[in-house]
């Protein structure tokens, strides 16, 4: 069975930095991305990383976050720096196994496997 579980998500200040983890149970996946919620938004991909480690970011969070993944203990995770204001969202981990190709913004229609997510505040 497989299971995405989120953390680290929380409230900060414009300027600070979040770390949020996905620990992937039973999973061994092709694609593994971070997707995020804004109201009254479409759900929109941030960050992807292949089993190769080639990641890939959207512009409007290039050079700010950073996407990671540790096999040995099925962890994924996304460093976020200079966080904004327009940042804030629910934060969602996915994994897309048999994927041949894995950017961030791979349809999330494609995306086997969902966490539930982490809310991420940012006040300014």
């Amino acid at each position: 069975q497989v299971h995405l579980v989120e953390s680290g998500g929380a409230s900060v200040q414009a300027g600070g930095s979040l770390r949020l983890s996905c620990a992937a149970s039973g999973l061994s996946a092709h694609c593994l991305g971070w997707f995020r919620q804004r109201p009254e938004k479409k759900r929109e991909g941030v960050a992807a990383i292949g089993t190769n480690g080639v990641t890939s970011y959207a512009d409007t969070v290039k050079g700010r976050f950073h996407i990671s993944k540790d096999n040995a203990n099925n962890t994924l995770y996304l460093q976020m720096n200079s966080l904004k204001p327009e940042d804030t969202a629910m934060y969602i981990c996915a994994a897309d196994v048999g994927a041949t190709w894995c950017t961030y913004n791979r349809p999330a229609t494609l995306f086997n496997f969902w966490g539930q997510g982490t809310q991420v505040t940012v006040s300014s």
